[in-house]
């Protein structure tokens, strides 16, 4: 069968990849794709983003199934879309795709389902938000109420950050974020100690199914310091998720999520990303959801996962995920994410890349902010590569994942050199 995967960055590579590694998918699609999908002889780009005529291009194409990897396409109805035209697609609709696109539908969604995150208030009053960051101090988070490409949240550990947080998002609007009603709008939210994992599942609108777990490191500089970033590398599984953490996440945050989003009449299929916040008692709360894997979870997921991943997405498209068991490598993943000069305020575009090395059972390096042309790979965003690995413990997957690393050069490229190091801690 054709496949197609919506998106241009390391998560939809790894999809992409991953999909094409099964005996029953002819062709794998990416749209639009970057340079790393380019160079890959299995997959081919389609350089469209238009929701309606990439649905025209897939029904041109008989496109047997659609999986969509960004929020953006998610929100701006491509499910629903691509559905209407009897097109076989997975993830969530427009309204269930709120869950993300607006932090203020999705912290009223868990405070009216008993759903367990911070206490938190919404504004677009700038006086008000700013009366309220001085009644409940510091540290606080503020949420900008859109899509930020992931990076719409300030951690703010004193008074000042989160007044000039108010300003940049709710005064300036500097992220151009509106939300649903248009507009600026912040969510104001209790800071919450502990320490965080990802945890993705499968839905199909009745039925989840758990992917494997991961951590992510959000922090641009070693030792989880600098500003918040898309994401500078992860790993899986994550031994915060104990046997404990996994069965109250389940419990607690996505079984009330589903049935919640049933009830109110917006069923929930796709990917669902908790990312929790786990405090020193093993209790998870939700910091945010995402409609989507996470991305650079996506790339150490799939790199550990055995099961054909087509026949996983096939199941989940068709409400069949109570038939599906999923294997895993018992090895850990780990993936460095390698960014441009400049990330994540002002990355720099156009430096070529060089010293890529061949795909290795254990080594793949997924791009994502790359473009190939005229035969040179080139940065053209952020985040620019992940360096995925496959070891026997986390240590050896650092010191393999770094290796590889230190081969490939591009101006200004700049990377953590402590991803993994919460695991070896523990």
């Amino acid at each position: 069968m054709k496949v197609l995967v919506i998106g241009g960055g390391g998560r939809e590579h790894a999809m992409a990849w991953k999909l094409s590694q099964s005996p029953k998918v002819t062709k794998v699609y990416v749209a639009p794709g970057n340079g790393g999908t380019a160079l890959n002889p299995k997959l081919e780009n389609v350089a469209i983003s238009d929701v309606r005529e990439l649905r025209t291009w897939a029904q041109a194409e008989k496109i047997a199934l659609t999986v969509v990897g960004p929020e953006a396409p998610l929100a701006a109805g491509v499910v629903d879309e691509f559905r209407a035209h009897g097109l076989r697609i997975f993830g969530p609709t427009k309204a269930a795709a709120q869950l993300e696109s607006s932090k203020a539908f999705s912290k009223a969604f868990m405070r009216r389902h008993g759903i367990p995150t911070a206490d938190y208030d919404t504004f677009t009053d700038p006086a008000a938000a700013h009366a309220f960051v001085d009644r409940l101090g510091a540290p606080i988070v503020i949420k900008a109420d859109g899509l930020a490409a992931g990076k719409g949240v300030v951690v703010a550990m004193t008074l000042q950050e989160a007044h000039d947080a108010v300003d940049f998002m709710l005064v300036d609007n500097k992220y151009g974020v509106t939300h649903n009603e248009g507009g600026a709008r912040v969510v104001i939210e209790e800071f919450l100690e502990g320490e965080e994992a990802s945890f993705i599942v499968l839905c199909d609108g009745k039925n989840v199914l758990a992917l494997a777990t991961s951590q992510d490191h959000k922090r641009l500089k070693d030792g989880d310091e600098g500003p918040n970033t898309g994401g500078m590398g992860a790993y899986s599984p994550a031994p915060v998720v104990t046997a404990d953490v996994h069965a109250r996440a389940m419990r607690e945050i996505i079984l009330p999520t589903i049935r919640g989003m049933e009830k109110d009449g917006i069923p929930y299929t796709g990917f669902l990303y908790a990312g929790l916040m786990i405090d020193a008692k093993g209790q998870p709360k939700t910091l945010e959801f995402n409609c989507r894997m996470g991305d650079p979870e996506t790339q150490p997921i799939l790199m550990r996962l055995k099961s054909d991943f087509s026949d996983v997405m096939s199941a989940a498209a068709d409400g069949k995920l109570d038939q599906m068991e999923l294997q895993w490598d018992r090895r850990t993943a780990l993936g460095v994410v390698m960014a441009a000069h400049g990330y994540p305020e002002n990355p720099r575009k156009g430096d070529p890349i060089t010293g890529l090395p061949a795909e290795a059972d254990d080594a793949v390096v997924f791009h994502a902010g790359t473009q190939l042309k005229d035969g040179v790979v080139s940065v053209t965003g952020g985040r620019v590569l992940c360096v995925t690995v496959l070891a026997d413990s986390v240590k050896q997957a650092q010191q393999r994942a770094y290796d590889v690393a230190r081969g490939i050069q591009f101006d200004g490229a700049q990377y953590r050199r402590d991803i993994g190091f919460r695991a070896l801690k523990s």
